[in-house]
């Protein structure tokens, strides 16, 4: 029976001034959004055909289908038009949203306002992104296009969920909602084949999938009309679907059955605000302890830089064995009792960025770890008791693992809380750590399961538990940290053949996604051999192959570590904490310095054992998780032959909590594709000095993207890059992505915010410190090189092909081995010297010797093998970076310092590309004495010059040194 709260919105007068079929406010919809869309398409088509078919890349007869942001643009008059059916069409489609929310609200209920909320701000922004085109307001253009596209994910499974027992009309939303985000796939895949690729007519197919989306997008809507026809607009209910009257043939019990299958069961309980804010507070604190745990290896990393060596402060790699305290058993039951305190004293690590002095803030983030670490194996262990409890605890560490990776690609592969970053780099200490000591506190509001001494049940192998714990958390660490991590590891250069980080890297998020499901809802899958086995060739995939393969087998892995991460700590929480994540995190931590020593050999002890080696890293991370894997099947089959019924290793008798995760996970995959969005590349990049046909190139050793005071020095460099007109740039030492470093990527955010290419260089899979490529200029092809290094570290070089105004120019980024190994830098000087040579093209070379000027290895790069020039042979003070050319005129040479940024100086030299046959062959054949003749500043044209803000003190600590002005040369 209806409450009277109930009536008093529905029982209405039986008095009629004016009555009509609610089913007229969806066609009226229906009728006028359609011909908003088709009119402008008709008159914008009969009217612009060519214009509105055009594109950055092609036109017609390449391009001969408009899409919808082209027809509906800024031409007179189709956007009149349009704009004049889209304002005729908000009466009915406010008028439908509310008719919907009365149609499905019941008293109690919060989801139908939820639903009806979110309509009306979809309607909103669907009015903000066609009146704000992007050529009004770009940003905002995009903001508001992007809020509705995240609008039309609830409205639409909403819906579903709240459609009245109409069997016709959920079988047509079902249909319509799968086809509509189904066609989301190939619209993406043609969008990123027109913009990345530039494939001809991608676009025209990318239109076909827009337009789709609009019909279906109204076609959803439209069905409202067959759930309306029960009203009047009175507003009176003349068939009682608003009661839940079934009028069909199919029972009820079903049609909610299949309204919950379609929705995930995600609507199918009641919604309370309370366990929502439980929940996102979880997860939250999870993404703290992530942050916390991810930015140790960033700041320990500091030190053995600065000192290239060891220098002792990488002992507090081992803070995070601190659950080893848990074998005390006074202390285990304080700690037990106790959680809030020590979650508390794990926020030290976000109170890090306050300490100034270096030594003291890694102190602090060492102490935040070994809390977080002891805390949460804590908490573990006491809810252990409880499997919902305990499911809802892991649930929330590993998406706080997937949040983590969504915030740091919002900031270009920098955490926002990080003790690096502070606000003038970006970072949102104080709000992450407010947020955090709110998270903490919820987090631990209520107390624990079980007490400290609860004796634990001896059933399977502590130790053998403790393996897997240690190679689970090294895969999460080490691979799914960071969205551009695995997509770094297939890369090969150019042209593209592989996934792009700022493209492509929601797929790794999906995977995550995908795996986690499969953890809580297949929980016997995830924990089947079938499955590890799967995991294993994922393995194999990533380490061996390169591109699509290799990434696929990435993606493979990532969804099988998320997968088994539930049940595998599920069954570590139930034996000693001590044990299992004591030992757990110090297997983890071996597995770290492993993954370290196979790079950084030439500086460490046993190195050279395992020179290398990433493939035995994967090797041993694998067989730790399958010896993890054996302990948990083995404790699984035991309780099967005991209990004679499958039993799993968690299994929460309320699942109800898991709609909120759900509800999570879905939130930031919306997040990440929104901030993918935003990162979309442009590729329409352009050089600072087209008009006289000049580039600036440059070197810099850039020392890990860390400061001289440990602060992320991105901003930093890149202001420099942008004052100083640099089109073509190498950066050394440029390879982050290692759990020691932070598994970051520098290049994305300098090639975004410069509007520049980039090639990443030789992956961290190929054991070197890096070496990459920025470029204003399209980078028509690279291939990456590894030099002969058979004693001391692996020198990386690209060999680079780019356009630059027509002409193709070889460009080669190179770092030689140290000053310890001659012998290797023999071997590279040969090796490069002939690679230089084998190109008949205009060429740079922006490089790292490490000799002498007119010395030693320096004449083997100088030489008619390579016939490359130096950029100024009269510059005796150099020892590092060189820049060589060849087929150029080479019009100026400047060398700036370095300020704190680095330990490298920044070098540059200007270049001047032939515009004629002639002018090729004497760049090619000038004389040696007129090509090296120097001029002064004012005798070559402005656009020739080097900025003069870096003049006398210059700024930030910045200024032309050495020469103390640039020098410049004109032949």
């Amino acid at each position: 029976m209806a409450s009277s709260s109930s009536r008093s919105y529905k029982d209405k007068d039986a008095g009629v001034v004016l009555s009509f079929n609610g089913q007229w406010v969806s066609w009226s919809h229906t009728v006028a959004a359609s011909l908003a869309f088709l009119s402008a398409l008709v008159i914008g088509s009969a009217l612009h055909y060519h214009k509105i078919v055009q594109n950055e890349w092609y036109g017609y007869p390449q391009e001969w289908f408009p899409s919808v942001s082209a027809t509906i643009g800024d031409r007179y008059p189709e956007r009149s038009i349009f704009m004049l059916f889209i304002a005729i069409t908000s009466g009915p489609r406010f008028a439908l949203v509310g008719l919907w929310y009365l149609l499905t609200a019941k008293p109690g209920r919060t989801l139908p306002k939820l639903i009806g909320w979110s309509g009306i701000i979809r309607t909103l922004t669907c009015g903000g992104w066609t009146y704000i085109t992007s050529t009004d307001d770009h940003d905002w253009h995009d903001i508001l296009m992007i809020s509705y596209i995240v609008f039309t994910i609830p409205w639409t499974t909403g819906c579903i969920a709240l459609s009245p027992p109409n069997a016709k009309a959920i079988k047509y939303r079902k249909y319509i909602a799968g086809a509509f985000f189904g066609t989301l796939v190939p619209l993406v895949y043609f969008f990123i084949q027109h913009k990345v690729h530039r494939v001809a007519g991608a676009y025209t197919i990318y239109a076909f999938f827009e337009w789709a989306l609009i019909v279906l997008d109204v076609s959803f809507d439209a069905v409202t009309a067959l759930d309306f026809d029960s009203l009047e607009i009175t507003i009176r209910d003349v068939k009682g679907a608003s009661k839940g009257v079934n009028h069909s043939s199919v029972p009820t019990a079903v049609l909610e059955k299949e309204k919950e299958q379609a929705t995930g069961g995600v609507y199918s309980a009641g919604f309370r605000f309370g366990e929502f804010l439980d929940i996102a507070a979880d997860v939250y604190h999870g993404f703290v302890f992530w942050s916390i745990l991810t930015s140790l290896g960033v700041v320990i990393w500091y030190f053995p830089l600065w000192h290239m060596g060891i220098s002792g402060y990488e002992a507090l790699v081992m803070t995070t064995i601190s659950p080893f305290l848990l074998a005390i058993r006074p202390l285990r039951s304080f700690i037990v009792s106790n959680q809030r305190i020590t979650h508390l004293l794990s926020l030290a690590g976000l109170l890090a960025y306050l300490v100034k002095d270096p030594v003291y803030r890694l102190f602090t983030v060492g102490f935040g770890v070994s809390m977080g670490c002891l805390s949460w194996a804590a908490t573990w262990y006491s809810d252990s008791v409880q499997p919902t409890r305990l499911e809802a605890r892991i649930l929330a560490w590993t998406i706080g693992l997937l949040m983590s990776s969504v915030a740091k690609f919002a900031w270009y592969t920098n955490n926002p809380i990080w003790p690096i970053m502070h606000a003038e780099n970006g970072g949102w200490n104080a709000t992450g750590l407010f947020l955090a000591i709110l998270a903490a506190l919820r987090f631990t509001r209520r107390g624990p399961h079980q007490g400290g001494n609860t004796t634990e049940k001896k059933s399977g192998s502590s130790v053998l538990s403790a393996i897997g714990i240690g190679g689970l958390f090294f895969g999460l660490h080490s691979l799914l940290s960071d969205t551009s991590t695995m997509i770094l590891w297939v890369w090969d250069g150019y042209p593209i053949r592989g996934p792009v980080s700022n493209v492509h890297g929601w797929y790794t998020i999906a995977a995550t996604t995908v795996g986690i499901l499969i953890g809580v809802l297949r929980p016997g899958f995830a924990t089947s051999w079938t499955a590890y086995g799967l995991g294993c060739i994922g393995a194999a995939y990533l380490t061996l192959y390169e591109q699509w393969r290799g990434y696929y087998g990435g993606l493979t892995l990532a969804a099988y570590l998320m997968a088994i991460a539930v049940p595998m700590i599920g069954n570590a929480a139930k034996k000693s904490p001590a044990a299992t994540f004591g030992l757990g995190f110090l297997i983890y931590n071996f597995l770290v310095l492993f993954h370290v020593w196979v790079v950084a050999y030439a500086f460490v002890p046993g190195g050279p054992l395992v020179r290398e080696h990433t493939d035995w890293i994967m090797i041993t991370m694998m067989l730790a998780l399958g010896i993890g894997l054996f302990d948990l099947i083995s404790q699984q089959a035991k309780n099967n032959s005991s209990s004679k019924k499958k039993v799993g290793v968690i299994r929460p008798v309320n699942t109800h909590h898991r709609k909120y995760h759900f509800g999570v996970l879905g939130v930031l995959n919306l997040l990440f594709l929104s901030a993918n969005f935003l990162r979309f590349p442009t590729n329409d990049y352009k050089p600072y000095h087209a008009k006289d046909r000049l580039f600036t190139a440059g070197i810099w050793t850039i020392h890990f993207s860390l400061d001289n005071d440990m602060w992320s020095s991105e901003y930093r460099m890149r202001d420099l890059i942008k004052e100083m007109e640099v089109d073509v740039i190498g950066l050394l030492e440029s390879d982050l992505q290692r759990v020691i470093m932070g598994n970051r990527d520098t290049t994305q955010f300098l090639a975004e915010d410069l509007g520049m290419y980039v090639d990443y260089g030789p992956g961290p899979n190929k054991h070197t410190w890096g070496a990459a490529l920025l470029s204003k200029f399209p980078i028509v092809n690279s291939t990456h090189h590894l030099l002969p290094s058979p004693v001391g570290e692996l020198a990386p070089a690209i060999h680079a092909t780019l356009d630059v105004y027509g002409t193709l120019v070889d460009v080669f980024v190179f770092h030689s081995g140290q000053e310890e190994d001659p012998e290797d830098r023999r071997l590279q000087s040969e090796y490069l010297s002939k690679l230089m040579g084998s190109t008949n093209r205009p060429s740079v070379l922006l490089s790292y010797l490490v000799t002498e000027p007119l010395k030693g290895n320096y004449n083997t790069y100088v030489s008619d093998v390579s016939g490359m020039h130096d950029v100024d042979k009269t510059d005796w003070d150099r020892w590092c970076e060189y820049i060589l050319f060849k087929g150029l005129r080479r019009t100026g040479y400047a060398r700036v310092s370095r300020s704190t940024i680095t330990d490298t100086e920044l070098q540059v030299a200007k270049f001047v590309v032939p515009n004629s046959e002639e002018d090729s062959k004497f760049a090619w054949g000038v004389p040696e004495d007129v090509r090296d003749r120097r001029v002064e500043e004012h005798e070559v044209p402005e656009g020739w010059r080097f900025p003069r803000m870096f003049r006398g003190e210059g700024v930030r600590g910045h200024r032309y040194h050495v020469f103390d002005e640039p020098r410049y040369y004109n032949f």
